[in-house]
């Protein structure tokens, strides 16, 4: 394919049953343990596809360091797009199902199996849940769902409730939505988009409630990716209501109270990782497009006392 090199070690010909897709750039000391987490599945029939940014550390060695055919790798020039890389591992496997996994996040060795088992009820895209690993000694334990919440109206009007390194699809639903977009306006958001898509292409999304993974939370969270985030997800919100056509007066209130919580959601993370007073104009741009959510006023007031506070 243009662009990329698919490396493997010898021509494998039967297809797997499931295709993990890893992209990873600079990420070698995490990507180890991903790939070891792969190699702990109950289900062996399996291919993880690594797509490589070009890394400048050690991640091919990682790579390479594995002797098994089931693993292979792509370089891909992405241009700070994950979305392509992600579109790129899809294009390189024909396996009938398709998992993600970015390469700093782990599975626990039932994940396959226990999704694999709940797609036979008839679901088309199935979510587990995660173990929120940091930063530093934090845990949390986070259940995605519930499945009312995952159709297309209320993916749109309530926000995103799944998590890409959590979840098992169906190729044929991927191929009828259409791959990730990889418009930069929505990097962040690339996947809560893909979700709305697969949605409203008809998937019946289901969600297991066990932990099968753990999603690692390394760094701190800066201001700027907060913001990047927000703006992500309102231009994916927007872009839904355009491709909707729906200019109902409920429609358009919805369209308010959607935006509304967008501007909710980047406070509480400016709040969260101590931007206390960067947080208020995103309160009161919320509050002036819905202001009937009593959670607005209380995390409001949660923002002053920590900012009196300090």
């Amino acid at each position: 394919m243009p662009g990329s090199f698919l490396k493997v070690r010898e021509t494998v010909t039967a297809v797997p049953r499931v295709a993990v897709v890893i992209p990873t750039y600079n990420h070698a000391a995490f990507l180890r343990g991903a790939l070891d987490s792969v190699l702990t599945q109950t289900v062996s029939d399996w291919e993880a596809i690594v797509v490589n940014n070009f890394s400048e550390d050690d991640t091919i060695a990682v790579v390479e360091s594995y002797r098994d055919t089931r693993i292979k790798y792509i370089n891909f020039a992405n241009k700070g797009v994950i979305a392509a890389s992600r579109n790129q591992g899809i294009s390189a496997t024909s396996a009938p199902f398709i998992a993600f996994l970015d390469s700093d996040d782990i599975w626990y060795p039932g994940k396959l199996e226990k999704c694999l088992k709940r797609i036979e009820d008839g679901y088309d895209l199935v979510c587990h849940g995660e173990k929120w690993v940091g930063p530093g000694d934090q845990r949390r334990d986070v259940y995605y769902g519930p499945e009312q919440r995952a159709s297309f109206r209320n993916l749109l009007y309530e926000g995103n409730c799944i998590s890409t390194s959590a979840v098992l699809v169906k190729r044929t639903l991927v191929d009828a939505a259409g791959y990730f977009s990889e418009d930069p306006a929505i990097i962040t958001a690339e996947d809560y988009d893909f979700w709305l898509k697969l949605a409203r292409a008809g998937a019946r999304i289901g969600f297991l409630r066990e932990l099968l993974g753990e999603y690692r939370i390394h760094g701190g969270n800066q201001s700027g990716a907060v913001l990047r985030n927000m703006k992500a997800v309102m231009q994916v919100v927007r872009n839904q209501f355009v491709a909707n056509g729906s200019a109902t007066l409920a429609d358009r209130l919805r369209s308010r109270r959607r935006e509304a919580i967008v501007y909710y959601g980047g406070a509480r993370g400016l709040q969260d990782s101590g931007q206390h007073d960067d947080a208020w104009p995103y309160f009161f741009r919320a509050l002036r497009r819905w202001p009937f959510v009593a959670k607005f006023y209380a995390a409001m007031l949660l923002n002053a006392i920590r900012r009196r506070l300090i």
